[in-house]
Order: structure tokens, then sequence, then C-alpha cells
């Protein structure tokens, strides 16, 4: 069949299932072109709540414990399935000895069911997973089941369509392989420039000081002592971790590996030039004795875009505080460690984290504040969503 007439019977695709459906990212795209849903699956019953709030429809449990047979056709299967190690060789064995994994009940959908359409959504990571060998496995399973995927991972990120937050994940949309061919289809997607956009076009300035999310006053300070190091050295461009407790370090470099030895030889070498500075700033803030040690090392990523850690998006993390330019959020994962806006001195609302996300403005979240965070942390991107679905059905 041609790719024309491949395209025509797309346009047709009105009804769709969603399996690890989230609060509905897949949902919210697939209505905007029109398309109907017949069947939901989620485990978490929070999340269970909001899609039936949102969309006026049940949704099933555990995908697991469902008979395919109970399923209604469908032209589209959605799902953003967890990502989980499995066997090549038990795969060969066939679809009834790969139980365990997740992947599989969407395969035993596909097996029975035959639609036309899907797309998968999952982690950047897992093309790389295992050495490349559940990517493969993966794929060799939609191919045997007669679907063509592109040829090329498709790995997108937000940021390409202007939404300004970095969240590259693998979409694998798939067609029935009598329809289309898809293994070049999607490529220009991959080679899309990424359009200029920053976060204050999904913040409310009038949110500045929303209870719970402003900063505790320990963090405030500890911004405040990072702010004054950074405007009183000699460096506005620092390519390394800035580690305090390394600044006069005397002992054996020999213990640590060669990473870290460059890292600590840097360290002294800023402290020697602007130790008179560093001096009086330790002297400052107490000699540092009330900073937790994590919060000792600190992390410039913003260049000269900016001349403020005011001006950046910061971040308390595991591995210290960093400070990045405001022009895309770097991450959304369950929130964790959700980022400050240096600007306003607070962190994102959940109506905010939403935008970034793509739903619509009248999408109703999670009344809990955390619960809604870690909901849209974990769901897909519309926009990045709507893109494949505007090349699939055109």
């Amino acid at each position: 069949m041609s790719q024309k007439k491949g395209a025509q019977q797309a346009k047709k695709a009105k009804t769709f299932i969603d399996l690890f459906a989230g609060i509905g990212g897949f949902h919210v795209a697939a209505q905007s072109f029109g398309m109907q849903c017949v069947f939901a699956s989620e485990i978490d019953a929070n999340s269970k709540d909001v899609y039936e709030k949102n969309f006026n429809i049940p949704v099933t449990g555990d995908i697991t414990q469902v008979p395919v047979e109970s399923i209604k056709s469908h032209d589209v299967v959605f799902a953003g399935f967890p990502c989980q190690p499995f066997s090549k060789g038990g795969y060969r064995k066939g679809f009834a000895d790969s139980r365990g994994n997740l992947f599989f009940d969407i395969a035993r959908i596909l097996e029975h069911h035959k639609p036309q359409y899907f797309i998968l959504e999952n982690v950047q990571n897992l093309v790389t997973h295992d050495n490349g060998n559940t990517y493969r496995t993966i794929i060799d399973a939609l191919d045997a089941l007669g679907y063509s995927v592109p040829k090329t991972p498709l790995i997108l990120s937000p940021n390409q369509f202007g939404v300004p937050v970095l969240r590259k994940r693998i979409y694998i949309p798939g067609v029935l392989k009598h329809l289309d061919d898809y293994s070049e289809k999607f490529n220009h997607l991959l080679a899309l420039p990424k359009k200029t956009n920053d976060i204050y076009s999904v913040i409310d300035a009038k949110n500045n000081r929303i209870a719970g999310l402003k900063v505790s006053p320990y963090e405030s300070r500890v911004i405040a002592m990072w702010n004054d190091f950074y405007l009183g050295i000699d460096m506005k461009v620092i390519g390394f971790p800035i580690w305090a407790d390394f600044f006069a370090y005397r002992g054996d470099l020999s213990v640590f590996p060669a990473w870290k030895q460059s890292f600590i030889q840097k360290n002294t070498a800023l402290y020697k030039r602007n130790k008179k500075f560093i001096d009086a700033w330790r002297a400052k803030y107490e000699g540092l004795s009330w900073v937790k040690d994590t919060h000792k090392k600190f992390e410039w990523q913003a260049g000269e875009s900016v001349s403020t850690i005011y001006e950046t998006l910061i971040q308390f993390r595991p591995s210290g505080v960093r400070a990045k330019a405001p022009s895309n959020y770097s991450t959304l994962v369950a929130m964790n460690h959700n980022q400050i806006i240096g600007k306003y001195m607070r962190r994102l609302t959940p109506h905010e984290a939403k935008r970034l996300q793509s739903f619509s403005e009248d999408f109703e979240l999670h009344e809990d504040k955390n619960i809604s965070l870690k909901q849209l942390g974990n769901a897909v991107n519309v926009e990045v969503v709507k893109q494949v679905l505007h090349v699939m059905l055109h």
C-alpha cells in the first residue's frame, strides 16, 4: 500500500486505549485530534482518580489481570510503560514466558487486536538498557507482530518544540506494515533545532509568595552565601565544581582518582588566587560550620548568560548546589529536587509544572501539591505526543 493511502487510513483512526495511563497525557493529546478513548488502565489509585475526574471514564486497574478479549476493539494503543529487564532468550520462548515484563502485556494486546497504530513512551535509557538488549528485544517483538517502527530511535525533548524543559524520552510509533512504512517517516523530528524560550513563559509572577513554595531560611542563606562567592572570585565561567572543603587541601592527592585530583587542584588554584576574598567570605559565613556538607559544593552552569545566582535556576542536589541558566528546566522527574526560581526565590507551583508538561489550563490536578507534582513528573509531555501524532496521522 502506498504511503499516501496509508496516511488516508491513519486519518480514520478514531478510537484508542490508554495503558499505564497515569493522569492522561496521551489522552489530552489524542483529544486534540478528535480521538475517543474506549479503555484506560492505571494501577495507581491517585492517578486513576485524576484521570476519571478529567475524562469522565472508568479506569481499569492492573493490566496484567485484564483478559485481552474484554478490551474493546480500537485503532490506536498508547502506552507509557515501565522499563523492566528481561531476557531475549526468554522472549524467544514466546510471549507467555515473558509475563514478568509489562511490555509483553502491550504485546499480547497488539497480537490479539491488531490495532493499526501505537505510540509507546519510555525513558531515554531504554535504548541502552542492558547493553541495548532490552530495546532490541522490544523492536524485534513489534516487528514479529507485523509493525513498522522507526529505524533510528526517536528520542525527543519538549524544548525542541518551544516548551522550556529538558526531558528526553524515547517514543516508539508503530503502524501495521501493510498500511505504511515508519522506518524513516519521523526522522525530521530528530533534526529539529531547539526552539528558544525561557522558563518565565510558564511562570505566574503573582504567585511569588505562595506558602510552601518559598525557600527555607536555611536555603536562602546558602543561596546568598554562594552568590557572594560567585560575585567575589575572579572567574565568571567556572568549568568545575567548587568544593569548599578542598580550598586549602594539602593531603596526598594520589589517594583520589584522576578526575577528582583534577577538581581538587583547580579548587586549590582558585583559592590561592582569591585567598584574601575567600578567607573573608568564610569568616562572614561562620566558617561554613552551619552548612551541610553537601551544600559546601557548588556548580555554576549558567556560563556568562546571567550575572548573579538570583537570575538562575537553583537546585539543591545530592552532589551540591547547582545554578543553571533560566532557559530550560533540567528535570521534572517526580519533582524530588524541584528547582528554585532564583528571581522569585520559590519553587514551581503545580499549575506551572502542568504548563511544562503541556497540559491544558483547565486540566484538574490532584488537590495534594506533592502528589500532583509527582504525577506530573511521571506524565508524558502532551506537546511532544501531539507532534508525533501529527506525523502519524498525516
